[in-house]
């Protein structure tokens, strides 16, 4: 009897890792990404288990899932394949920016909300979300261009999305902005030297840790912009894309099986931080008055976005409409993205229940919309089977088209 509680709860963890791990794959046969699934599975648990809401082990499980996640997306940035096509992801992040621009004026003028809550709600109903998309390239159907264009674009504007994050987040006051932007360039110096150490006096004497040094550094850069007010995405992001940089110097840090690894890490792990989403929402979140505003923005915001991309690809690029169109579909789930910012602006801002439901309900339309149109069911197997969403690491090849195509010129 005295270890009853016990058993219990590690059956309640076995039956919990399960069910995150199965019955969202079993139920993408009907075209729900699996993260919906997960994060309706939170819903549930929510109404019927609410003290396992604040569970310790549930909040480090999807603190590991969201930070693995992001230091894939820094794992991802190819330099190479941004410079191929420089000028279109320039052209592409003027009109992000200008858009964002004004979905904050709007914001402010209508909304009545300050700058900070503004800009943040700008972000999250623009920003694609760059790990769920990549994720999901391999199950669009999409051709070796398509995906190279997706793939560049949607790294394009992660990192100006995380850029105008840390300087929002920050922007209380003058002296906070210059303390925490001289603590982040203090961690931009350190992290290649700690790659260097590790490298230099770990992994020569430890076969094939290198995959245990990227996710350990990861997860500490994450924690650290945690602690800088800018949550763990920024933080894991810069780790991934620090080792990317130095796998010439450090081959033994990121190369093809290492990526795969940290795909496969991630991918265990991120269904909890969407269930934990899930049951963090809270009660008044989950009325008819968010539902409605949510379907109202997301009819007026999705066609627009859309609409933005689809207009860029015809008349920079030339492409037919039906591959304008696919490329612009496929760059629309939010999902990652807008659930970040609606815990932001509903736990530091106070944003009402209703406006955080409402994005809920924005980011679960856009991501299920391009399982819906373009062909096939999004998958959250971040190991992924194809070398477009991999970004080759291996080979240093862009992270677009699979071997033998040829991305256009910019």
């Amino acid at each position: 009897m005295p270890n009853m509680p016990r058993v219990t709860g590690e059956v309640a963890y076995l039956a919990l890792i399960f069910g995150l791990l199965v019955v969202p794959r079993a139920i993408q046969r009907f075209l729900i990404p699996a993260p919906l699934t997960s994060f309706g599975l939170g819903l549930v648990a929510a109404l019927f288990i609410p003290a396992f809401t604040h569970d310790p082990t549930l909040e480090l499980l999807s603190t590991l899932g969201i930070s693995s996640l992001f230091l894939v997306a820094g794992l991802e940035v190819d330099l190479h394949s941004l410079r191929k096509g420089l000028w279109v992801v320039l052209g592409h992040l003027l009109v992000r920016s200008c858009t964002l621009v004004l979905a904050s004026w709007i914001g402010m003028r209508w909304l009545g909300v300050g700058q900070q809550v503004a800009v943040l709600l700008a972000l999250a109903l623009l920003t694609p979300s760059t790990g769920f998309i990549l994720e999901s390239l391999s199950r669009l159907g999409l051709t070796g261009d398509e995906r190279f264009w997706v793939t560049v674009k949607a790294i394009g504007g992660e990192i100006l999305a995380l850029l105008v994050l840390f300087g929002v987040l920050q922007s209380g006051s003058i002296g906070q902005l210059v303390e925490a932007s001289g603590e982040l360039l203090a961690m931009i110096v350190l992290l290649p030297l700690l790659f260097w150490l590790l490298g230099r006096w770990v992994m020569p004497y430890a076969p094939e840790s290198g995959f245990s040094m990227l996710v350990m550094v990861g997860l500490i850069a994450a924690y650290l912009t945690k602690q800088l007010g800018v949550y763990y995405l920024v933080g894991a992001f810069l780790a991934g894309f620090t080792a990317r940089l130095l796998r010439e110097r450090i081959p033994e840090l990121a190369p093809a099986e290492n990526l795969r690894a940290v795909r496969l890490f991630a991918g265990f792990f991120i269904p909890f931080y969407f269930f934990h989403g899930g049951m963090s929402v809270p009660g008044g979140a989950l009325v008819w008055q968010s539902l409605l505003l949510g379907a109202a923005v997301t009819a007026v915001v999705l066609p627009l976005r859309i609409a933005s991309v689809w207009l860029q690809r015809r008349v920079i690029s030339r492409e037919d409409n039906p591959t304008a169109l696919k490329v612009a579909t496929a760059l629309t789930p939010t999902l990652i993205f807008t659930l970040v910012l609606a815990t932001i602006l509903h736990d530091q801002f106070g944003i009402p229940d209703s406006w955080y439901g409402a994005l809920l309900v924005y980011a679960a339309l856009n991501t299920i919309l391009p399982s819906l149109l373009i062909a096939k069911p999004f998958d959250l197997d971040v190991a992924g089977d194809t070398e477009a969403a991999a970004g080759a690491a291996g080979n240093g090849s862009r992270p677009g088209p699979p071997a033998g195509v040829q991305a256009p010129p910019a």
